[in-house]
């Protein structure tokens, strides 16, 4: 594994990907967001339940109606902005119902008719949704694969790029810091979905983006109990924009939720070392099986994509890709798994895995399987995936 994919991130190293000067990523996790030590009070207050806020006179608190502020959600923007852009006065952070809330607030707080946007053609299997909803109200789309920087040449004139590196389910990687420079150059705006790599794989705004954008429901809340997203920006006036959506579609998390979400941030640097580590020997170890073919995992020295992750990631994620030869092996294999669900999503402490082409709006073989890797033992991982392997053969 390359030495800035170790699970060893202190917090004095710099260049690009790397952690900024201050404490290193566990201690950074498990203090992200937290109010000032008060007697008598809790490390973190719970969730505060109102839809509605004491108003005396003129509107001019900080708390006002409940669709627009929370404290539950301030403490959370605090911590994922300390872990997405630590350092920097410059960033704001806005958190949402899911992911797709923040995808949406996006793209269309930023986009008007007649503007085009380039987004990866191998992306997200809702992005076609969003595709076509963006042409209805007049914006051009254009789509380009993540591998190889392919959205390089879909640039000009356009007004917004959206990269999504880890690509899912194809674990494609692209040059962030490239994309942003050219992108720019042609006055152009820039985000990143960060959800497979999470803040402590890659910080996208550090890599020139204008935008961090993900969904909180995977990796970051790591229980698969919480729907969530967030926003993290650097400009004021295109976050004010973010803020204004947000404000008029409603798309807002609830207290318990941001809670949840905040509290499950403390342990994201152990349960992210734990599952990127077991995902590199999980992985190892399917690449010396013939049954199976394109696997993929970053971590991989011999990976397409390593090159260039290695370079901008700090960890390689959780998540394995790789393709059996039929459907039928591959809904066999899954049925034989012990230890691993046969559900959607990934980023959880408990393994999950799926036949990606049930769904339908991924281009990807029948057979493919997108497995994420949790905090079971990995030598029990790797055993139970091994047997399942023998199992489904016939």
């Amino acid at each position: 594994m390359s030495e800035s994919a170790t699970g060893d991130q202190g917090g004095t190293t710099g260049g690009p990907g790397r952690a900024a000067p201050g404490p290193g990523d566990g201690t950074r996790a498990v203090r992200a967001g937290l109010p000032e030590a008060v007697k008598y009070e809790p490390t973190l207050p719970g969730p505060v339940f109102a839809a509605h806020f004491h108003l005396p006179g003129d509107p001019t608190g900080p708390y006002t109606y409940g669709r627009d502020e929370n404290p539950t959600w301030t403490l959370l923007e605090r911590a994922i902005g300390e872990l997405e852009a630590p350092g920097r006065d410059d960033a704001e952070t806005l958190v949402f119902a899911s992911g797709m809330a923040a995808t949406s607030a996006v793209l269309f707080s930023q986009l008007r008719a007649g503007d085009v946007c380039v987004l990866p053609s191998d992306g997200y299997q809702a992005l076609p949704l969003v595709r076509a909803q963006l042409e209805t109200y007049g914006i051009e789309v254009r789509t380009a694969p993540t591998g190889g920087d392919a959205q390089l040449d879909a640039l000009d004139g356009a007004k917004l790029l959206w990269i999504e590196t880890p690509s899912n389910p194809g674990l494609d990687v692209c040059d962030i810091r490239r994309l942003s420079e050219a992108a720019h150059a042609r006055g152009a705006l820039v985000a990143v979905d960060n959800t497979l790599a999470t803040p402590l794989g890659q910080r996208p705004l550090e890599l020139g983006a204008d935008f961090a954008v993900a969904s909180g429901t995977k990796q970051l809340t790591g229980h698969g109990d919480i729907l969530l997203g967030y926003v993290v920006g650097r400009d004021p006036g295109a976050m004010a924009a973010v803020r204004r959506w947000r404000k008029i579609v409603g798309a807002i998390p609830g207290p318990m939720e941001a809670w949840l979400a905040h509290r499950s941030i403390a342990t994201l640097q152990m349960r992210v070392d734990r599952q990127c580590a077991t995902a590199l020997t999980v992985a190892e170890a399917l690449r010396a099986r013939p049954e199976v073919s394109d696997l993929r995992y970053p971590g991989l020295p011999e990976d397409p994509s390593h090159k260039i992750a290695a370079q901008q990631m700090r960890r390689f994620g959780c998540v394995v890709s790789f393709t059996l030869p039929s459907r039928a092996r591959a809904d066999r294999f899954l049925e034989a798994l012990r230890l691993v669900d046969d559900a959607t999503s990934f980023g959880g402490v408990r393994s999950t895995a799926e036949r990606r082409g049930r769904w339908g709006g991924d281009a990807v073989p029948e057979g493919f399987v997108r497995l994420s890797v949790g905090a079971e033992d990995p030598d029990d991982l790797v055993a139970d995936l091994l047997r399942a392997l023998d199992a489904s053969t016939g």
